[in-house]
């Protein structure tokens, strides 16, 4: 049988899938918050390999278990993790590990927790709430997170002042309004997170 107008094959990892020579430092990145507050789409957008995910389509076993109050016409769902990589400049590569939204998957954010050098927590103005949980857990490990308000057409506006005070946030603890569709704000908000962490490191006392 002739195959020959078949594609072909490509054997090995895609050019943009391979690390840079220049690559020297590598950092896990979590990126968590609660179901539906954009973290599938933030990993995706700015990962620069093909982003792993692990979304199922949402069926009626979840009904009476996930909260889908302000999400109800979402679909899918993330059973495990969401996983992507940036390189920051030709020497700093971020890993980012995308944590599941709903309670019953919980249980694996402790493996995901581990070696995780810093977080971003994204938030829904309209659903504050559902991220408590999150900065709570980082919290208890001791992961020094930022927090990223996502640009919801739906949610409401409000000043930072205003958020810091309603998540009792510390103030050394930043606050940024992004859009998790845009690859740059994704960006923006990755870097932001590294001038934190290095900050803390230059002055301890404020972890």
């Amino acid at each position: 049988m002739d195959f020959r107008s078949s594609e072909p094959v490509l054997a090995g990892p895609r050019p943009e899938d391979v690390l840079p020579a220049t690559a020297a430092t590598a950092v896990k990145v979590l990126v968590v918050g609660g179901f539906g507050v954009g973290k599938t789409t933030l990993v995706g957008a700015v990962s620069e390999i093909r982003p792993l995910k692990t979304e199922e389509t949402m069926t009626q076993a979840g009904i009476g278990v996930d909260d889908t109050a302000g999400v109800e016409g979402k679909t899918q769902t993330t059973v495990a993790l969401d996983f992507g990589r940036i390189s920051i400049n030709s020497e700093l590569i971020l890993y980012l590990f995308g944590t599941p939204g709903q309670e019953r998957f919980w249980f694996l954010w402790r493996g995901l927790f581990e070696g995780a050098l810093g977080a971003v927590v994204l938030v829904d103005t309209s659903r504050l709430e559902v991220s408590f949980d999150a900065m709570g857990l980082l919290e208890e490990q001791g992961i020094p997170f930022v927090v990223a308000v996502n640009a919801f057409p739906r949610s409401p506006q409000h000043e930072a002042a205003e958020l810091r005070a309603a998540l009792d946030l510390p103030e050394h603890v930043p606050i940024h309004f992004f859009d998790a569709r845009r690859r740059e704000d994704c960006r923006d908000i990755l870097i932001a997170l590294m001038h934190y962490l290095h900050s803390l490191a230059a002055t301890p006392e404020a972890s």
